[in-house]
């Protein structure tokens, strides 16, 4: 009678992000809205007029960007003895600028810190083409199913047993009824962000770790 054998096969392949994403936030606060207004507005246009210098969808530096509308609002904040002051009245807007420089990137972020009082780097979106993460993601999961074979395989000649054949993989957790598959997306890459002292100010520093693209299979096997 045939032995059965029904493994868990992984791998994970690192790569250096090949895009970054600015997420920036323009905002600004006063006690009268128009001038409020006026003011992230004409950041803005500052912004705008930045980006389109570097803008080339083909061959960057900046291969896409976005900006959001102009949001405004009004709060009456409280002191810290319960006094209810004067209406303060904000305004801000988000802007996505994509670089496939990335040093282009941080000398574009370090010029608007010191041009736009109200500028805000939120963080930087790291993430590979889509060519090369469909590339990656093939690679992984053939690897991965490699890795569940050679388990079934060690485990069959622990056991002093002949060649192991195929008979099912799946998706991790999907060979049961029932059972969805586990796991998610790839963990997204980190940004590490470090104030280098040159002399003559603080220059911004951006340092992404790879991204990394894994994939599980699970597999059964049997050896007659």
């Amino acid at each position: 009678m045939p032995t059965e054998f029904t493994v868990r096969g992984s791998h994970s392949a690192f790569q250096p992000p090949e895009r970054g994403t600015a997420q920036v936030t323009l905002s600004f606060q006063g006690p009268a809205l128009q001038p409020v207004y006026d003011r992230v507005a004409a950041d803005l246009e500052a912004v705008k007029a930045s980006v389109r210098e570097l803008h080339d969808p083909a061959a960057g530096p900046v291969t896409w960007w976005s900006t959001q509308h102009v949001r405004t609002w009004a709060e009456r904040p409280w002191n810290q003895d319960g006094k209810q002051l004067p209406l303060v009245h904000h305004a801000s807007v988000g802007v996505q600028v994509k670089f496939r420089d990335f040093a282009r990137l941080t000398s574009w972020v370090g010029g608007l810190v010191g041009s736009a009082e109200g500028f805000h780097l939120d963080g930087v979106q790291w993430a590979l083409t889509e060519a090369r993460r469909v590339e990656l993601e093939h690679t992984v999961r053939a690897r991965a199913v490699q890795d569940a074979a050679r388990r079934a395989q060690e485990y069959a000649d622990a056991l002093g047993l002949g060649p192991v054949r195929p008979v099912a993989v799946a998706d991790a957790g999907m060979l049961g009824p029932g059972i969805s598959p586990m796991g998610g997306a790839a963990p997204a890459a980190y940004l590490r962000m470090a104030a280098k002292d040159t002399g003559g100010g603080a220059e911004l520093e951006l340092s992404p770790e790879d991204i990394e693209v894994s994939a599980e299979v699970d597999a059964r096997f049997v050896a007659d």
